[in-house]
């Protein structure tokens, strides 16, 4: 049977129990690895920006394998541009096969046909079915998809890429150094009873120094993106994590707060919501019938927080206007109207509307025009 079928618009996600509408672009296929003895058991398959693959049961829904699927795109690739933020973390995923298998249940016979022959380096997490809801992306006791392929993306990629930042070894990394400070002091098995200090207190006493660091790394990660806010997780999660907010996180871990927000190493930060499609807004480069007279660079900083410039040359007397647009296109912000110059410029954006709203944390364009040019790319605002 031919298993493949692509969705390019509205996807109805059929939850267990309720539905909800997510916009997912992407193709299920039937399993390339059919004939691989540890991936044997799988029937459902989805390529991610070609470095990250999801490999599901048979009876996992298709909303659930496309879920996994979006969760992963929007965490490489943050501001949706079609492309994975860090090549380097592309290219290191890619070479290593970095994946996350989606089964039945824990135990389940799939489960132990893949860890009984695979021999390879990119799977360090999983799914079950029961963890994965379209509903709830990323909310903590609900949705797990989120939180394990956080995982697979640190231990498969950063830790490779960026070890001097990241490795999971004693006195190895700033990721070992903070997490030390975090736990009350550089604890190699379970303390037992954590420092009065520490606000990091993972309670499991299975997890060795690596997997701590793993955890720590996720919390931290998605602790600056706001997902734990809420009081009821806040609470739930106080027997392991303190600082739950991202004005906590900043407050109290500061070496951390600066380690997850270095553009250096483009760690995801604004929060999956299970919607991935390019956005319908045109990103044009040099789309015009006179690409010569007009040139829109790169907004710096990108991501930026609280203002980005945003530079452009216009090489002859002519009219022209930038705008900011959210991702429905709509003109939110005019920081040009209609002048006439020419020359190189900059203009600033702090964030803020016409009305002077400031915006929320998400993705934004900015758009130089005139009657016969125009030229759109995408920015990055964080709070």
């Amino acid at each position: 049977m031919d298993y493949k079928f692509i969705l390019t618009a509205i996807f109805l996600f059929i939850h267990d129990f309720s539905y909800s509408q997510n916009t997912v672009c992407f193709t299920i296929e039937d399993n390339p690895d059919i004939n691989s003895p540890a991936f044997s058991d799988f029937t459902k398959y989805v390529r991610v920006l070609d470095c990250f693959d999801i490999y599901a049961e048979s009876s996992i829904p298709d909303a659930k394998v496309l879920h996994a699927a979006s969760i992963a795109a929007e965490l490489l690739d943050n501001n949706e541009d079609g492309e994975v933020d860090d090549p380097l973390l592309k290219d290191e995923l890619n070479a290593n096969g970095a994946l996350i298998p989606i089964f039945a249940y824990d135990g389940s016979p799939a489960m132990d046909n893949f860890f009984d022959n695979y021999t390879g380096n990119g799977a360090s997490a999983v799914l079950w079915r029961n963890e994965i809801d379209p509903n709830n992306p990323g909310y903590w006791g609900a949705d797990a998809s989120v939180e394990e392929i956080i995982h697979v993306i640190n231990v498969v990629g950063h830790t490779n890429i960026y070890p001097a930042a990241f490795s999971l070894q004693p006195n190895s990394s700033l990721l070992t150094d903070a997490m030390d400070v975090a736990r009350g002091g550089q604890f190699i098995q379970h303390p037992g009873n954590y420092p009065s200090e520490a606000w990091y207190h993972y309670d499991d006493y299975t997890c060795d120094y690596e997997c701590m660091a793993v955890e720590y790394l996720y919390w931290c990660i998605v602790t600056d993106m706001g997902i734990l806010s809420d009081n009821q997780t806040c609470s739930g999660i106080a027997n392991e994590w303190e600082p739950c907010t991202p004005e906590l996180f900043e407050q109290i871990d500061t070496l951390m707060y600066a380690l997850v927000n270095n553009i250096n190493y483009l760690l995801p930060q604004l929060a999956p919501d299970g919607n991935y499609c390019p956005t319908s807004v045109q990103i044009n480069h040099e789309s015009s019938n006179n690409p010569q007279f007009f040139k829109l660079s790169s907004a710096y900083p990108n991501p930026f927080n609280p203002e980005t410039n945003i530079h452009y040359s216009v090489l002859s007397e002519h009219a022209f206007s930038i705008d900011i647009m959210d991702i429905q296109g709509k003109i939110i912000k005019t920081l040009i109207n209609d002048k006439i110059s020419h020359g190189n410029g900059q203009v600033k954006w702090d964030g803020k509307s016409d009305d002077g709203i400031m915006m929320s944390s998400g993705l934004y364009f900015y758009r130089l025009s005139s009657s016969d040019y125009e030229e759109t790319k995408k920015i990055v605002l964080l709070r």
